[in-house]
């Protein structure tokens, strides 16, 4: 099968603010960019499209001075450019804003954005209140709802995120980049940081902006560059070109094995996930049920999940999405209520209690909360089961090695061996080693949280096969995403979160569109819930 024409994007007289042209680099022997293209015009957007490993990320790391490229060139509004340092092409005015943040977690959102620029006195004392009035003035201008005295360790991850996009773009900035930006934003903020985009850009600023999340490429940018394998696979208008078309570019040849197997496992869109994976009678018995929970952050939450069920959550961040999870899994403590496994009491006081009678938790931040980046895959998986794999104190080291193999040939892991360590794994393979860990066997619960953040179109597709592979196996699986597209794609059914309550439940038949589930996120509550 040939592979897809790329439809080329209208020609420009403008002079473009950033040129890439056949640019190269090797690390050792590993070719991670192969003479890539990419032209970016003032006020543009354009975004950066490619699997794990397609050289993104080694192109964003030159532009950022971080590497050096070895063949080819780069101009900056038509000047030749070779950047040093990182200083070097902040100099020369190209931000970046990473996936992993950069933010000082002791200090406030204020100071965070005005570091290394601070108005000071004479002698050299920081002016605070003229600090804070600046930052402040920025971020009602944006509508970015950030406390500028807030401290930052004390935001949840997306608003971290939000203050790292901030500080970009308070800088004197020319070239924007921007590497998964809303991977932890619901509707409501990304819609703010849209905004905050359209308006640096109405000021000539250009934007190369990554992403996953392909249905955002047709709500912001102009013009789309796709890479796979280190090369150019596609240049595109956005407004010429369409969702099947970006992916069939992103994927190459593996695109209609990918179709195939998706329509095979995912049946017609109007197909709620459990009609696909479980037996009408084992929908009807929930597995897991909250009674009227609450603690410091949840009030009077009543929550069931069936059997073979995927139940979402959906919020605004904030909202006591991510918190219900934690409270279910033993991370934050019950106050008031009751939650119940399989008909019986769940007391679980701390992680270990809900491991033992069958829960399972995907958080949110993988690098920090799921993972042990310096182990090796082995290490990973064996840690949350070490009673499983020892014997009088000893680890069975050859069934831990056993079980890490065959874990990974399920999930698809690629990596040379179950020796490697995870800190060199992309993305999607780090968050299928997380899923691993909780493979065999096979949980009865099973909580994600924002399962599919930074991880590319086709490992997606695959965490999306092994979440149906559990509920088709009788697992309750609860999904906390703030892609609602995410969530239409995988649920049952949808519950609304709204200052740490469930406020509804909506059948998955009932939603045409992600626009209909953030309209539900949106409204007050009904009127006999606020009476309570």
């Amino acid at each position: 099968m040939s592979e897809p024409v790329a439809v080329a994007a209208a020609s420009s007289p403008r002079v473009p603010l950033i040129r890439v042209a056949g640019v190269t680099k090797k690390f050792g022997g590993v070719q991670a960019l192969r003479g890539v293209n990419l032209e970016v015009l003032p006020g543009e957007v354009h975004a950066l499209l490619g699997e794990n490993g397609a050289g993104k990320s080694t192109l964003i790391k030159i532009l950022s001075g971080v590497h050096t490229y070895d063949e080819g060139s780069i101009e900056i509004a038509g000047q030749k450019v070779a950047f040093e340092s990182p200083a070097k092409s902040r100099e020369a005015g190209v931000a970046v804003v990473y996936q992993d943040l950069s933010l000082v977690e002791s200090l406030s959102v204020g100071a965070n954005l005005m570091l290394g620029r601070e108005p000071r006195t004479r002698l050299g004392f920081v002016k605070q209140r003229e600090l804070m009035a600046q930052v402040g003035a920025f971020l009602r201008e944006h509508n970015i709802p950030l406390d500028p005295r807030v401290h930052v360790d004390s935001l949840p991850f997306a608003y971290r995120q939000m203050t790292e996009i901030c500080k970009a773009l308070m800088g004197d900035v020319r070239v924007l980049i921007l590497d998964e930006p809303t991977s932890a934003l619901t509707g409501g903020e990304e819609q703010i940081l849209f905004d905050a985009i359209r308006t640096v850009t109405a000021r000539g600023v250009g934007v190369i902006y990554v992403t996953h999340r392909l249905n955002e490429v047709f709500r912001i940018s102009q013009r789309v560059t796709v890479f796979r394998d280190g090369a150019n696979a596609g240049h595109f208008a956005t407004a010429d070109t369409d969702m099947k078309q970006l992916v069939a570019a992103i994927v190459g040849p593996r695109h209609a094995a990918m179709q195939a197997r998706q329509e095979t496992t995912t049946g017609t869109p109007a197909q709620s996930a459990a009609e696909q994976t479980a037996p009408q009678s084992t929908l009807d018995a929930p597995v897991l049920s909250l009674s009227n929970v609450s603690n410091a952050r949840l009030r009077n939450v009543n929550f069931a999940v069936r059997k073979g069920e995927v139940h979402g959550l959906a919020g605004l961040i904030g909202s006591g999405r991510t918190e219900i999870l934690q409270t279910i899994f033993g991370l934050l403590p019950i106050d008031a209520g009751a939650i119940e496994l399989d008909g019986q009491p769940l007391a679980a006081r701390r992680p270990g209690d809900a491991i033992q009678r069958g829960i399972a938790l995907v958080p949110e931040d993988r690098h920090l909360q799921g993972l042990v980046l310096d182990h090796s895959i082995e290490r990973n998986l064996t840690l949350p089961r070490l009673p499983q794999f020892s014997r009088g104190g000893w680890l069975r080291a050859q069934a831990a090695a056993q079980q890490a193999r065959t874990a990974m040939k399920q999930l698809s892991v690629k990596a040379p061996d179950a020796s490697t360590q995870v800190k060199f794994l992309s993305g999607g393979n780090q968050q299928k080693v997380v899923f691993a860990k909780w493979n065999h066997p096979r949980p009865k619960v099973l909580l994600l949280d924002e399962p599919t953040v930074g991880v590319d179109v086709g490992a997606r597709e695959e965490i999306y096969g092994v979440v149906r592979d559990a509920a088709r196996a009788g697992t309750g699986v609860v999904v906390v995403s703030s892609d609602l597209d995410e969530l239409l794609r995988l649920c049952d059914r949808i519950s609304i979160v709204v200052d740490g309550s469930i406020v509804r439940t909506v059948e998955r038949a009932q939603l045409r569109t992600a626009e209909e589930l953030h309209h539900l996120i949106q409204l007050p509550r009904p009127t006999e819930e606020l009476a309570t």
